[in-house]
């Protein structure tokens, strides 16, 4: 029998490297959390770290070795899933031995859990064996999910003695590959949009299919932006006879890292359209799925597994976490960013982290620093953005690009460049010298500042964790890039995992004393934003398709805003300062033109 979570949070991936080993700092709490596992270099010298502090075996991979990068991976998660079932137990022991951890943790569960109930109950007799105790934890409690994560773009070809390599040694397929092959019994959340080569791939794979006692092993989640997305992705996985287990819906704008922007649509009517709909996600990937194992000669359910739908971006009070639980009936809750706080949880370096507990409002913004050409969430500051310009102010700029994992540009390489490299910005800047006749100085000025303002994020997301574990970093020093959502401007201090779980369900409080919109009002406003951005950029733009662009944008908007003043009005949502709200969502509206 499967357990249920403990918890109806969980920790979303965040960068390369700040969740690289969050599950074996939480997991061992029922906290299921996501790491990035597309940088096979952070992996091994994490591995390395955490043998040595756990006194384990460890036998490097060099990347001279026969699929390397897959081995790395296969060979960390491994690691991982033995550190947290050794803490897991060890967790248990202590439970059973000493009252106050019992008390410690019943407090950091649900307050509608069941098992936080019983364990008060239990506290409350006074008089419990504890062989009773054990076995009642050993029935009922189990660690988190130790899920990982592939941006299924960051899928760049490999090249050995010149000749490319097969497609299963891209970047994204070696990754697939590294978790599939290991003892992990998690699953594998796929964002940044659908890569059907790598999507295919999964079918290699018998851990994603229902064994003969109707389980999978190995689940897929889907990261998505809207329902639409959901259907097209779970369709062409349910053909080829995978489930996917869970629908994770972001907020296209206040999330943390790569930013997704929809056509104007708002998380709230996404949500309303996944509660409404849900039931057809499940039929219609069912049907499918069974029609294909039947095919493949595979055992198939009966009745349809079962699907989670989740979100994640923005949400910073019980409150609204509650509300997702029970208004749009979300089965857990990403909290992100916030966790950038919290020690115990993420692998932060003491710098950015103070960096982060500072910054005001105006601190966090979207940005250009990406090379895969992507908004993406950062916050001034940052160790690596001062690097950045002083090498400016020097006349240098770039990466000498040590990975490669995001040299996909081939606009003067067929191999690929990275956008962020100093050579690519060398060409780059070669070629602007040319064009610079036709310009204006204004124009070639901003033509300058969109070459350099790239970030080499390979190395950048990695730092923290090699600073904060004394891991030496080779190479040219380009810092800390870190990549919070703007929700994170309401946290202001750094606290510990207990305050952090204890805000989560309304039983302590670690924001900041600043007036705080709530997640949906601080989304709307950043769309707008984003609108009016769009359209001053594109003012010489006027074409029709253009113009279309941004009215159906806008239309898409204005029908969100008529759908929040009916949430606002007639449901439970949140009424902390309702009237504030209402009278911002009628001047956002005026500022649309209506």
């Amino acid at each position: 029998m499967s357990k249920r979570p403990l918890h109806n949070f969980h920790i979303p991936v965040m960068g390369i490297a700040f969740t690289i080993d969050t599950p074996i700092r939480v997991a061992q709490y029922g906290i299921s959390s996501v790491i990035s596992i597309i940088d096979d270099d952070i992996i091994e010298k994490m591995r390395k770290f955490y043998s040595k502090k756990f006194d384990l075996d460890f036998s490097a991979i060099s990347v001279k070795v026969d699929d390397h990068r897959a081995k790395r991976i296969t060979a960390y998660l491994n690691l991982v899933d033995d550190i947290v079932n050794q803490k897991f137990k060890a967790f248990k022991e202590d439970l059973v031995n000493r009252k106050q951890s019992l008390i410690n943790f019943a407090e950091m569960l649900p307050n509608t859990s069941k098992i936080r109930s019983d364990l008060k109950k239990i506290l409350s007799a006074g008089e419990i064996t504890d062989s009773t105790l054990k076995h009642y934890l050993d029935h009922h409690l189990s660690p988190g999910s130790i899920d990982v994560n592939i941006m299924t773009k960051v899928d760049k070809d490999h090249y050995k003695d010149n000749e490319q390599l097969p497609i299963i040694y891209n970047d994204a397929h070696a990754s697939l590959r590294g978790f599939a092959q290991s003892r992990l019994c998690s699953s594998i959340v796929l964002s940044a949009g659908m890569n059907p080569r790598l999507y295919s791939y999964i079918e290699q794979f018998e851990d994603f299919y229902p064994d003969s006692e109707h389980q999978l092993k190995k689940k897929i989640i889907i990261k998505v932006s809207d329902f639409r997305s959901a259907m097209i992705q779970g369709r062409f996985l349910a053909k080829k006879g995978l489930w996917v287990s869970e629908y994770r819906i972001e907020s296209g704008l206040n999330c943390g890292g790569h930013a997704f922007a929809t056509e104007g649509f708002l998380l709230g009517p996404i949500l309303e359209e996944f509660r409404q709909r849900k039931n057809e996600l499940i039929g219609n990937a069912h049907q499918l799925m069974i029609a294909a194992l039947q095919n493949k000669s595979k055992p198939f359910p009966s009745e349809p597994f079962e699907l989670r739908i989740t979100v994640q971006g923005g949400v910073g009070t019980s409150e609204e976490h509650e509300f997702l639980l029970s208004h749009y009936k979300m089965d857990s809750v990403g909290w992100g960013s916030p966790f950038l706080l919290v020690p115990e949880a993420t692998c932060v370096d003491l710098e950015t982290r103070q960096l982060l507990a500072n910054a005001k409002k105006h601190d966090f913004y979207l940005s250009d620093l990406s090379p895969l050409g992507i908004l993406f969430n950062t916050v001034k500051g940052s160790s690596n953005e001062i690097i950045r310009e002083t090498k400016l102010a020097n006349n240098r700029s770039g990466s000498p690009c040590p990975k490669k994992f995001l040299a996909l540009n081939k606009e003067f390489s067929s191999d690929g460049l990275c956008t962020a490299s100093t050579k690519y910005q060398t060409l780059k800047f070669r070629q602007l010298e040319k064009e610079k006749t036709a310009l204006i100085s204004d124009q070639a000025q901003k033509q300058e500042n969109k070459i350099t303002e790239k970030a080499c994020l390979c190395v950048g997301l990695s730092n923290s964790a090699y600073i904060e574990n004394h891991i030496e970093v080779k190479g040219e020093d380009q810092g800390v890039v870190i990549c919070p959502g703007p929700n994170l401007a309401y946290f202001d201090k750094e606290v510990t995992l207990s305050q952090m779980v204890k805000h989560i369900y309304g039983n302590g409080n670690v924001l900041s004393d600043a007036y705080r919109p709530n997640m949906f009002m601080n989304e709307l406003k950043m769309y707008v934003d984003h609108m009016k951005k769009g359209l001053s950029e594109s003012v010489h733009d006027m074409a029709s398709a253009n113009q279309k662009k941004w009215d159906t944008f806008r239309q898409n908007l204005l029908d969100g805003i008529s759908y929040y003043e009916n949430l606002f009005t007639n449901s439970s949502f949140p009424q902390h300062d309702i009237l504030r709200d209402r009278n911002d969502l009628r001047s956002l509206k005026l500022s649309l033109g209506l």
